[in-house]
């Protein structure tokens, strides 16, 4: 019998259909490199302990990206992204750090969205798989390993997380190239929160397919909200590599459609939001590209689903 052999990551960047254009795309991943070779199997198990188990390094980036001196990558950065400076609310110039331009705002109109109560828009600019049905409680991905939703709310929060079984969920990964503001998809009010410590591995694809469990390791924090049209939701956001800070900029209470919920500092990260049994239905064309394991790029505010 052969001998079991570690999984390795695959070449190449993530598959990704741009929704917009209507096409395929392999995502550029900045830091590709650094990052194979910290999952490779000779490295694995250092690399993992130094750079994602430990949140040294993730706050010497933070403290870099804090910094007046880090300004001189902001230029560098929107050319290797691509980025439309036209989109920013305010001009580059102003931005004192990298991290200013990074949690930049953008100028009114710039992400639109349907105000129709019974229509759910992105929480984000963000990579977006839908799971329309769970397993019981659990999300059992195309890649990477299944998890449940008692593990992505955290120890003690096995009564919160009986209310989402055989629900919905949605994940929402966050890139460099992304506007790192997020936001409400439909009005309702926050119940509660909490924060939940944890490990910083790389929310990055190219970790995903080594089966690492970040929904249920990562750094999180959750909060319930009872949305107007679409039931109970948690919306979680996870923490990961070289994130600096999850930061909240909504006091608890009522809220509007698309408002503003809060921010992720420098490093990409991702968005898991999960709902009741029936409290939505994705649109079709998300949930054809998710079975077959494909991110779909979606803009902030863009429609995905709806109340049945």
């Amino acid at each position: 019998m052969a001998a079991a052999t570690t999984p390795q990551p695959a070449a190449g960047g993530p598959r990704v259909f741009d929704r917009r254009r209507g096409e395929c795309f392999r995502e550029t991943v900045l830091g590709d490199g650094l990052m194979r070779l910290a999952y490779s199997v000779p490295l694995r198990g250092v690399s993992q302990w130094l750079l994602f188990r430990r949140a040294l390094w993730s706050r010497l980036l933070g403290w870099y990206a804090d910094c007046g001196c880090s300004r001189g990558r902001i230029r560098k950065a929107i050319a290797q992204l691509g980025l439309d400076e036209g989109e920013f609310r305010d001009p580059v110039s102003s931005f004192g750090c990298f991290n200013e331009f990074f949690f930049r705002r953008l100028r009114v109109g710039a992400r639109p969205y349907d105000p129709a109560p019974e229509r759910l828009s992105s929480p984000a600019d963000c990579r977006l798989l839908v799971f329309p049905r769970l397993d019981g409680a659990t999300c059992v991905p195309v890649k990477g390993r299944e998890f449940t939703v008692s593990a992505l709310l955290g120890p003690g929060r096995e009564a919160a997380a009986a209310e989402f079984a055989g629900g919905a969920l949605i994940v929402c990964r966050l890139c460099p190239a992304d506007y790192h503001r997020y936001h409400y998809p439909a009005a309702g009010r926050e119940a509660m929160d909490w924060v939940i410590p944890g490990a910083l591995n790389s929310v990055n694809p190219l970790a995903l397919e080594l089966g690492l469990n970040v929904f249920a390791e990562n750094r999180r924090q959750v909060t319930l909200l009872d949305l107007e049209r679409h039931g109970r939701c948690a919306f979680v956001e996870v923490g990961a590599f070289g994130v600096a800070g999850i930061v909240q900029t909504h006091a608890r209470g009522a809220f509007a459609k698309m408002a503003e919920k809060g921010y992720f500092k420098f490093g990409g990260s991702t968005l898991v939001l999960v709902f009741q049994a029936g409290a939505v239905s994705f649109d079709a064309d998300l949930c054809q590209h998710s079975v077959a394991g494909t991110e779909v790029l979606i803009r902030c505010g863009e429609t995905i689903g709806r109340a049945p």
